[in-house]
């Protein structure tokens, strides 16, 4: 069983280790993955900047996170611990984010992660364009929600 709720400061490392574990797997992040360093120093600067992140926490760990930005309607991140891929906790966090923005939002997932898009689609999501990272230039897909 997992329990959703809002991250703490001391978790901060807990969220960049599952971000860099999750993000290291084949195909999911990008061709040059930052180091943990990188995403860790990234988390303050996102949080600084107006992320909202919400943690699944199973027998006292960290086991995913979900970073949004309700105010730009945009999903920032959603990752879920390799362990506890394919038990529901992505749903979960997904649907967390479609009660905190309830009229829609988007977001963006590494064109060759097809677990990722097959996901999405299946939870309602629908493929609006594809484009280069921002950062890294890798191909990625976005994705929208039109609420409900």
């Amino acid at each position: 069983m997992f329990e959703l709720r809002g991250a703490r400061e001391e978790e901060r490392d807990q969220i960049a280790k599952i971000w860099h574990t999750s993000a290291s797997l084949p195909d999911v992040g990008p061709p040059q993955m930052p180091s943990y360093e990188v995403l860790r120093a990234r988390v303050d600067e996102e949080l600084a900047s107006g992320w909202s992140v919400t943690v699944a926490v199973a027998g006292g760990e960290i086991a995913g996170f979900v970073a949004l930005r309700p105010a730009e309607n945009y999903l920032a991140e959603l990752f879920v611990s390799p362990s506890h891929l394919g038990c529901g906790l992505g749903k979960r966090l997904l649907d967390h984010a479609k009660s905190v923005m309830q009229d829609g939002f988007t977001l963006f997932t590494t064109t060759k992660n097809a677990r990722a898009r097959r996901f999405y689609e299946r939870e309602g999501l629908t493929l609006e364009r594809e484009s280069l990272h921002p950062r890294a230039g890798h191909p990625i897909t976005y994705y929208c929600w039109n609420g409900g």
